[in-house]
This record gives structure tokens, C-alpha cells and sequence, in this order.
């Protein structure tokens, strides 16, 4: 055999032993995808992250890559970031294992959320618990732990010692009290006129223990500062609180747990009452109102540390009508703040305790709400940030509590027979509808409730009245061309005389 034929031969034997290899890696890779084909289809029959699948890749990769001399970087892991570079294999599989939780709740729950802060809150609470998952998905595979899936995860928050139980108490008592005030009150409801909330009357709630200023300073009746958030003006007032307080304080309880929630309900409860009691001494105020404002807060103080996480690329499918959703999400929740504040203008219900309560909240929910990891997402922060939000986080309830110091105080040298805001009565109960005449509205807002008058009697009825104005001038009311008999006529009367003869119909 010549020379190139011997070479055409051992040329031949190369060719098919190339063929064979080519083969061999055609079947290889066939079977590798194959492979993953199995997987994904047990990934969607039995709730397995692709984290799972990831890491089998990232095996391959990396044989391969020893296999070839440490070549170039294989497409097994996913891709990297915008600017090219690619992500760490635990980060990608962190972001993988959220990506599929967020898909899994939006299979589950859909895309509609509640409107206004509750829907921002849902959407903020939904991210840190898928966050949890994927955090946990994580530690599992790493510890060679038993896989959770994401179903079975989120069920745990709902049963055990994850059930917002603080929010059921205090459900339960304000159920109890409201009962107990339509019992102290003879079984009878007001006039809407009086108490416009299908409720008893002020003196019934004075006597549950109101947040009466009078009481407070001159008696020392410093549990009105506790007992009014477990109180309520009526059935509309009970009805619109606990319906809040079953959607916001179930959501931040089982987010945050009991401890956060007691602290976010009670110190603004207390905080707002005190701001009340300074700013509307004359007034009783009730409800829990202040406590679910202070949640209300906790939850604003909660969306705004984690605002560029909310509305950031690696929390959302895509970055389309990002500022749109800015827009949006301000506008609900000033529509929010509006909305309650308007409540708020009714009798025995005032903005002073409604948005004294938010404000303490917010500070609390500095404190209280945990911030959102950004290192989860692969984003880098400075040292200057970190310390802003240690600082940011330590002061919060420090400064409640120091404002709480400083308004009891102030409550404590108050007197009561003047208020040192006379006007800010208007921001928290106005006369309603202002178009109906004076005698035809169906709440006032002054302190012709509250009057007192002696009737002179003869043998014909009622001839005389001497009213004590609320500014304690008395008035004499000629009743001898009316020939009144019925003296609890003359008492239902009052307020509507009160404000035709008196010319101050406010105590202070």
C-alpha cells in the first residue's frame, strides 16, 4: 500500500470515527433535552421551582466547560443583566424560584387587586411572602431539605399560630361593647339627628367610657385615653371599622406578626385620642378609628421604604406603564385619605384622632414593618443607605413615643373651658347637608345637645323656660302661647331652641 494510500485509509478511519463522535454528542444532547422536557413537565404536575431545574443545567455547564478546557461559557444559565454581565448561578436561582411564585400567585389569585392602599399593601405583602418562598426554596435545596411547595407554603400562613388572633380580639370586643351600649341605652336608638350612625345617645356613650376632655383632666379618668377604640357611635361607624379592620389588620398581622400589630393599633389609638382631647375638648369621641389609621399608616410607611422594589423591573413582568402606575397608586391613595377623612366630619367621629392615628402609624411602621431586602434582587447598597435606614428605623417609635410624652402633657396643664384651636372644630364635624335649613340637617355639630333649661309650670301647662346656652348665658323662652303639657316635649326641643335663642351655641 502506498503512502497516500495508507493515508487515505487512516483518513477514512478519522472520518468515521468524527462521524461516530458527532453522533454520539448528537444523542447526548437529544437526551440532556429530553431531559429537561421531563422536568418541566414534573415542574408543572407536582409545583417544583425551575430553581430545581436550574441547578441541573448549571451541572451540565460546568462539565462541559471542564470537558472542553474551561471554553466559553455555556447558555444553560439563563442570561445575565441589561448591561451583558451575567448574574451569579444562587442569585438566578433565587430570581428564578420568585419569578415562578409570582406566576403561581397570579394563577391563583389573578391580576385584580383591591383598590386604593389595601390593593398596594396586598401587592407589597404578596412580593415579601414570595420572597420567603424563594428564600426558603433556597435553603432547602442547598441543605438537601425535603421541597416545599409554593401551595403548601402559603396554607401555613393562614393556619397555627400565623392566624391574626390580636385582630380577632379586638373584633370580639367591639362586637361586645357595641351590644352593651344599645342595653345601657334602654334597647333605643337616636334620632338621626342626634347621632346620624344608627347609634345611643352621648351620654350613654359618656357613660361606656367616651373620650370625654372633662373627665379626663378634672376627674382623672385617664382610661378614656384606652376605652374608646373598643367603642363605636352607631352601626354604620361599627360596620365601616371592622370591615376595615378585617381586611388591614388581618394583612399586617399575618405579614408582620401579633407584636407589630398590637404596637401599630394601640399607640396610635392612644396617640390620636390624646391630639383629640387636646384640639376637641368639648367634643366625646369613640371608635377604633385611630387604631386602624395607625395600621393604615404602618402600611403607607411599609409601600413608601419599599416604593422602588414595588414598581422595579425584578418585581414585575415588564417595565411598560411604570410611571402610570406612579400616578395611579398616589391617586388612590389620596382618594383614600379623602374618603375616611370625610367620615371623619360626622358626630362623635373626628379627623383629629383619624390622622393623629395615621401619623403615629406611619412613624411606628418605620420601626415595626421589615424593610425588603434589595440584596435578594442582586441590588447593591451604600454604606450611607444602610445607615439612613438604621437611623430611619430607630427613630420611628422613639419619636411616637416622645410625642405621646409631650401631647399628654400638654393635656394635663389643659383647660378644658377653652380650646386652644377654637376653629379646628371645623375640621372635624360640619353640619350636613348645607343646603337644608337651619332646623331640616341631618347632624349639627354644636353644643345645643348638651343644654339644660327649668320649666315654670302652672294650672294650664308649661308658661316659662330658662335655658342655660352652652356658653352658660340663660336665656328666658316665653312658652304661654303654645299651652305646653308635655315635658318630654319641651326636652326634645332643646337643641332646636338653643340654636334659635342662643347666640353662642358652642361651650368654648
Amino acid at each position: 500500500m502506498t503512502n497516500s494510500a495508507a493515508a487515505a485509509a487512516a483518513g477514512g478511519d478519522v472520518a468515521v470515527e468524527d462521524g461516530r463522535n458527532a453522533s454520539s454528542s448528537r444523542h447526548a444532547k437529544y437526551a440532556e433535552e429530553e431531559d429537561d422536557d421531563a422536568l418541566a413537565r414534573a415542574i408543572a404536575e407536582q409545583d417544583l421551582p425551575p430553581g430545581v431545574l436550574l441547578t441541573q443545567r448549571i451541572r451540565r455547564g460546568n462539565r462541559h466547560n471542564h470537558a472542553g478546557g474551561g471554553g466559553g461559557e455555556r447558555d444553560g444559565l439563563g442570561g445575565g443583566d441589561d448591561d451583558g454581565e451575567r448574574l451569579s448561578p444562587a442569585l438566578e436561582a433565587r430570581l428564578r424560584d420568585f419569578n415562578f411564585a409570582q406566576g403561581k400567585r397570579r394563577e391563583r389569585y389573578g391580576e385584580d387587586r383591591p383598590w386604593g392602599i389595601l390593593g398596594l399593601y396586598d401587592h407589597l405583602a404578596g412580593i415579601r411572602l414570595d420572597v420567603e418562598w424563594a428564600e426558603d426554596a433556597a435553603w432547602r435545596r442547598t441543605n438537601k431539605e425535603p421541597y416545599l411547595s409554593w401551595t403548601d407554603f402559603q396554607t401555613t400562613r393562614d393556619v397555627g399560630w400565623n392566624r391574626p388572633f390580636f385582630t380577632y380580639v379586638i373584633m370580639f370586643v367591639c362586637t361586645g361593647f357595641m351590644i352593651a351600649s344599645y342595653g345601657v341605652n334602654g334597647w333605643t336608638i337616636e334620632p338621626l339627628s342626634i347621632n346620624p350612625m344608627i347609634g345611643p345617645s352621648a351620654q350613654t356613650l359618656i357613660n361606656m367610657g367616651a373620650k370625654y376632655t372633662s373627665a379626663i383632666v378634672n376627674n382623672g379618668e385617664w382610661y378614656r385615653l384606652f376605652s374608646p377604640m373598643v367603642l363605636h357611635a352607631g352601626l354604620i361607624h361599627y360596620f365601616l371599622n371592622m370591615t376595615a379592620l378585617w381586611f388591614i389588620g388581618r394583612a399586617v398581622e399575618q405579614c408582620h406578626g401579633t407584636a407589630a400589630a398590637v404596637i401599630l393599633f394601640i399607640i396610635p389609638a392612644v396617640g390620636g385620642t390624646i391630639l383629640s382631647a387636646i384640639f376637641l375638648s368639648e367634643y366625646i369621641t369613640v371608635g377604633a378609628s385611630g387604631g386602624i389609621f395607625g395600621l393604615i399608616g404602618a402600611c403607607i410607611a411599609d409601600i413608601c421604604m419599599n416604593w422602588s422594589l414595588l414598581f422595579s423591573k425584578h418585581v414585575n413582568a415588564s417595565d411598560e406603564g411604570v410611571r402610570f402606575r406612579h400616578m395611579k397608586v398616589l391617586l388612590w391613595l389620596l382618594f383614600d385619605i379623602v374618603i375616611n377623612c370625610l367620615i371623619g366630619l360626622t358626630p362623635f367621629v373626628d379627623n383629629f384622632t383619624h390622622l393623629g392615628g395615621m401619623v403615629y402609624g406611619f412613624l411606628c411602621g418605620l420601626s415595626t414593618m421589615e424593610r425588603l431586602s434589595t440584596d435578594f434582587f442582586g441590588i447593591a447598597t451604600t454604606f450611607w443607605t444602610r445607615l439612613r435606614n438604621i437611623l430611619i428605623r430607630f427613630s420611628g417609635l422613639i419619636l411616637s413615643v416622645v410625642l405621646i410624652m409631650i401631647t399628654t402633657g400638654v393635656l394635663v396643664d389643659l383647660d378644658v373651658g377653652k380650646s386652644p384651636c377654637p376653629g379646628c372644630r371645623y375640621v372635624s364635624c360640619v353640619p350636613f347637608p348645607p343646603w337644608a335649613g337651619e332646623d331640616n340637617k341631618w347632624w349639627y355639630c354644636d353644643d345645643c345637645s348638651k343644654v339644660t333649661a327649668d320649666a315654670i309650670l302652672d294650672s294650664s301647662g308649661y308658661y316659662s323656660l330658662s335655658m342655660t346656652c352652652p356658653d352658660g348665658v340663660i336665656q328666658e323662652i316665653d312658652l304661654s302661647d303654645q299651652l305646653v303639657t308635655d315635658r318630654q316635649w319641651i326636652q326634645r326641643q332643646l337643641p332646636t331652641m338653643c340654636r334659635k335663642y342662643c347666640d353662642q351655641v358652642f361651650s368654648s
